[in-house]
């Protein structure tokens, strides 16, 4: 997870908050805590990161619609996050 951007980060963190997002659920998710707009642009090649990473995995919902889902790798290392933020954050 150290070689992930922020963005890429809270879009792991978003996708691990329902269980299969389509892109366009995260995005909301992310607008509503930047309190700005996320583009396509940025948007779906840090997902495509992700996948490529082995963090989640994309399924197709139809032609139009993917969604997203935290592998077990992704959720070992957002655990792995967690731990390592409460020694800093907790303690």
């Amino acid at each position: 997870m150290y070689d992930l951007t922020g963005f890429q980060r809270d879009l792991l963190y978003c996708a691990a908050g329902f269980e299969e997002p389509h892109g366009l659920a995260i995005r909301d998710q992310l607008e509503d805590y930047y309190g700005s707009e996320v583009h396509a642009g940025k948007l779906y090649p840090n997902l495509d990161t992700l996948v490529e990473k082995g963090l989640i995995k994309k399924g197709e919902l139809d032609k139009r619609t993917n969604f997203y889902t935290v592998t077990q790798r992704g959720q070992r290392e957002l655990e792995a996050r967690r731990v390592w933020e409460t020694q800093y954050v907790d303690g």
